[in-house]
């Protein structure tokens, strides 16, 4: 892989390195028996606490590392170059759960959550996507009426990430049912981890200080294609008393926090898919390069070699698109289209590059005893998740539009 060196600097490679070998150290040697389990990697989860890579892009002054969000890319890439359900634990914590807090919460509010956030204290999510609103989010049913000094919240939340383990999630709920999106408001909600007695054990993703919201509980765990590790779940608001002072932003201006969330994730999956796919690749040239047949190995033939030729290709323009727009981000300028542009490319990308790895293979793609198929299950989920292809192509094709009125 080359070091872009358009982007990184030394810091850069430094992080990389230490997440890779970290990655192939620790997870790679899990990773196939976490997928067949289903089971939550919560002693994985401990040590990338203990490396500090949730608090990557966040000021020392809340516990993080102060680097910036090429990053927390470069970490989001490296994991799942071995691992993507590894990978969106972090993130998922970054990008959904800590980034929204950063960017638009209070003083007091950083202080409270990013802090345990940052550190692993506290696992969080960000809950957008209802059972009857996922592209269409104006569809939102879940209410928080105002009651003077507290919100009282009621309504479902599906697909969340960290949806059972989490302690922390940012919320979207109508505050005024005639004004549409501009009715919108994000909300800090907080719940006790379904495993207290795990999460106390290993001294990470439970959060003394924290106060569960009564009715605040989590819904069916769902089960998936791929990111069999991820916890995934609904989440559940019956009548749950939210104070004021949780309120992020202004009333009725949350989707605002919203869409800048959903950019800086667009990034942040863009991040998974290049990895998903390098990690493809990499096992490619590794079983191409042993495997023989008619007396050579396989990577002697030009058809094996075009197709390999074409990943790498692939895998390089979706990195630079994705460094590129998180440079954009980091830098405090347009980004919006770049990150749509990044996540459609990286996400498709890694889908082609891992029904390639599959077909390389032959037969032991299609086995789980090799890390191929189980690649391109966890790579489907980034064409879907943060806005699917088709609301990708929407969003730029709406910025390009924009630019012919400007």
């Amino acid at each position: 892989m080359t070091d872009l060196g358009l982007y990184l600097e030394d810091h850069h490679i430094m992080l990389r390195d230490m997440v890779r070998e970290f990655a192939e150290a620790e997870i790679a040697p899990v990773a196939h028996e976490y997928d067949e389990s289903e089971q939550f990697p919560w002693e994985s989860g401990k040590k990338m606490a203990e490396l500090g890579l949730f608090g990557i892009p966040f000021p020392e002054e809340y516990g993080g590392a102060g680097m910036d969000l090429i990053s927390s890319v470069i970490v989001s890439e490296e994991l799942a170059r071995v691992d993507a359900s590894h990978s969106i634990m972090v993130g998922a914590q970054i990008s959904l759960a800590g980034t929204p807090v950063s960017r638009w919460g209070t003083e007091e509010q950083k202080r409270k959550y990013l802090v345990p956030l940052a550190s692993g204290e506290a696992l969080g999510g960000f809950g957008l996507t209802e059972p009857g609103s996922g592209s269409d989010a104006s569809g939102m049913a879940t209410i928080a009426e105002d009651k003077g000094d507290h919100y009282l919240i009621n309504g479902q939340k599906t697909w969340i990430t960290h949806g059972g383990v989490g302690e922390i999630f940012l919320l979207a709920a109508v505050t005024d049912p005639t004004a549409g999106n501009r009715g919108v408001s994000a909300f800090l909600v907080t719940k006790e981890t379904c495993d207290l007695e795990r999460a106390r054990e290993l001294g990470f993703g439970h959060c003394e200080s924290l106060t569960p919201m009564p009715g605040f509980s989590t819904g069916q765990k769902l089960r998936k294609l791929g990111w069999n590790a991820s916890d995934t779940r609904e989440l559940i608001l019956e009548d749950v008393v939210v104070p004021v002072e949780n309120l992020v932003g202004e009333v009725n201006e949350g989707f605002r926090v919203f869409l800048d969330t959903l950019d800086g994730g667009r990034i942040s999956i863009a991040a998974h898919a290049v990895g998903i796919a390098q990690g493809a690749l990499d096992a490619s040239l590794r079983y191409t390069g042993e495997r023989e047949q008619f007396g050579q190995a396989i990577n002697k033939f030009q058809g094996i070699q075009f197709k390999l030729s074409d990943m790498a290709t692939r895998i390089h323009a979706a990195r630079l698109m994705t460094y590129h727009a998180a440079w954009l981000r980091q830098s405090g300028r347009p980004h919006k289209k770049e990150a749509s542009m990044a996540k459609l490319f990286a996400s498709e990308a890694a889908m082609d590059v891992t029904i390639d790895a599959v077909q390389l293979h032959g037969g032991y793609g299609y086995s789980r005893e090799y890390p191929v198929e189980r690649m391109m299950r966890d790579a489907k989920i980034t064409e879907i998740g943060e806005g699917t292809s088709e609301i990708q192509r929407i969003v730029i094709a709406r910025e390009l539009l924009k630019s012919l009125q400007a």
